[in-house]
This record gives structure tokens, sequence and C-alpha cells, in this order.
């Protein structure tokens, strides 16, 4: 079989994925992004249910740097993002709170940035969606890529923008540098259990439409409707906090959806009721365990960098400015090998 010749190999399809390969992209070099679900996206996810649509990942997002708000900016003038709120209750009487910073989110749902953000990116950057790596292997001055259908990807460079456990099961351990190993082994990340049910009534959250009850054995429950994204069908979205995503696991999904409705059915009108509940389950949803840098580049190796919201921190704009940190710091590499 052939192999695939590219200067740079970003493994991750996500926001940071996505920012790395576009602060690469113009500089004349064969950038290849690769991706293991149908889509890009990451945790910017969003799913079809009955007739309407829900955000399962990522549910808005904050700009608290200059950097990020500049891009924000732009998404908001192109009518793409669009503020919803300043904060939100937990579901008492207590007033919500308001610390100033707006939530953004995206219109269409949270998918829809990143599609955007990889049209932008063609046909400079050659995306391929759907396609699971098996390894990554040091090879001369750069690395070699198998996918499990075969295919194999070599490459001058790679940014790894999975979750940390995920990229490292694509390399041998030993490679690394003590200091480097123990770095990325340090990285934790919390579960969470997303449900999606779509509502046949009417849904009484308190304004703007959620609830958040962070750490809380629920911690997140929100109308998309209200949200604006889906204006076909009521959508609710169900987030377990991270210990009883823990806790809930192993469980089956019938159980763990039961455990969910029960936590939505409280907020539910006289005569409402769930037409139908998907599950989806992220293993690393929230990093618990950051790494004190926007990225790592591995020592003594050909060049390699780790980047994701576990290095920008646990959020959308963490991801996005670890990812962009990632891709400055490879092009001035390349631009010296």
């Amino acid at each position: 079989m052939a192999v695939e010749q590219t200067d740079v190999l970003v493994i991750g399809g996500g926001m940071a994925g996505l920012m790395a390969a576009g602060t690469l992209r113009g500089r004349g070099l064969r950038i290849t992004l690769v991706e293991k679900g149908v889509r890009v996206g990451g945790r910017l996810a969003t799913r079809r249910i009955g007739p309407g649509r829900g955000d399962h990942g990522a549910q808005f997002f904050t700009a608290r740097s200059a950097e990020f708000q500049t891009l924000v900016a732009g998404w908001l003038a192109e009518g793409i993002a669009l503020p919803w709120a300043n904060g939100f209750g937990d579901g008492s009487s207590d007033p919500i709170p308001a610390n100033g910073h707006p939530r953004y989110i995206i219109q269409g749902g949270m998918n829809a940035l990143a599609q955007h953000l990889a049209r932008r990116l063609l046909p400079e950057v050659t995306i391929e969606t759907s396609l699971h790596l098996a390894a990554l292997t040091p090879a001369g001055d750069g690395w070699q890529a198998r996918a499990d259908d075969g295919r194999l990807y070599a490459c001058r460079t790679v940014v790894l923008t999975a979750p940390v456990p995920r990229s490292l099961e694509l390399l041998d351990l030993d490679i690394f540098t003590e200091s480097d190993r123990a770095a990325l082994q340090r990285i934790e990340y919390a579960p969470c259990l997303a449900g999606l049910f779509w509502v046949d009534g009417d849904v009484n959250l308190p304004e703007p439409g959620a609830v958040q009850r962070p750490n809380e054995w629920i911690s997140w429950i929100a109308d998309n409707r209200r949200k604006g994204i889906s204006p076909e069908a009521t959508v609710i979205t169900v987030h377990t906090g991270p210990q009883s995503s823990r806790e809930l696991w192993e469980t089956t999904e019938r159980d763990a959806l039961a455990t969910l409705q029960a936590a939505l059915e409280p907020f539910l009108a006289p005569g409402a009721g769930v037409r139908e509940a998907q599950l989806k389950a992220w293993r690393y949803a929230l990093p618990t365990v950051l790494h004190p840098e926007r990225y790592l580049r591995a020592a003594g190796l050909p060049p390699l960098v780790f980047a994701g919201d576990a290095f920008g921190g646990p959020r959308v704009e963490g991801a996005a400015l670890s990812g962009l940190e990632a891709g400055r710091a490879l092009a001035a590499l390349l631009e010296t090998i």
C-alpha cells in the first residue's frame, strides 16, 4: 500500500485540531487532519433527535482572553455565534449569578462551528474523517502513522489533540523522556453522561432555559428550543456531574437514561412526556488535572506536540488557545528544519 506523504499530521478534529491546522494553513505546507468520528468537532457535538436537535457535548462557550474575544467577534459578525446569557440558575429561587462573561452559542448547534472552521481549511488542508489510527512511530526525522484499514501516513511533524490517554494509546511510552511521560500521565479527565430527550409538551426551566449545578449529581439541564437551535421540537439536554458520571459509567444505557430522565421530570409541565431519548457517553469530557502550559512538545523526538483543553483550560476557549499556540510553535519550528 502506498504511503501518503504530508508535512503536518493533525490528529483529532475538535477545536484544538481545527485551530492548529488553521494556524499552519497558508504557509505552503502539506497538512492532513484526521478524525476518527464521522464528522469533525469532537465535543462541539450536535445530534438530531426526532424532528429537533440538541447539543450533547459543549453547551456554550465564553471568551475571556483578548485573542479569543477577537475570534468570537468575527463569528458574531458573521451571524454564526449568538449571545445566550450571562449566567444560569440552579433551579432554586436564588437569583441567577452573573459573572460578566457572556455565554455564546452557535446558530444551528455547536457542531456548526466546527463545520465552519473545517470549510475554511479547504482545499489546503486534507481532512480525513471516520479514520481510526492504530499506531504512531518515529521514522527517521519524522513520523509514520498507521490506520486500522492499513493506510500509512509519513509526516515531518505531528500535532496530537485527542484526549491525552487516547493519544498515548498510539505511541510506545518508552520513547518519551521520563519528565514528558510523567507530565502526560499526570493529566486526568472526568467522564460525562449526556442524555437528549425529545419532549412532547412544555418544559418549565427557568430563564434563559437552563439549570447549571457544577459538581452535583446532575450538573446541567437545558432546553435546546429556547436556546434557539431546535425550533422544530423541544429537545432537552441533561448532563451528569463528574462523580455521578464515574458511578454510572458501567451501568446500562437504559438505566443511565432513566437516571437522567428522572432529573428532567420535575421540570415537565402537566401532560408533557418524553417521546424519545438518546445517550452519549463522554469518557474524557472534562480535564481535571491540567498541564500548566498551552502545549507540550516532546523532547528528544522528531517534532511531536500535544495540545487540547487539558493544556489550555477545560473550556472551548482553552482548547482553541492551545491549538493556536501549538500551531504557531510548529510553524516556527518548521522554518528551521
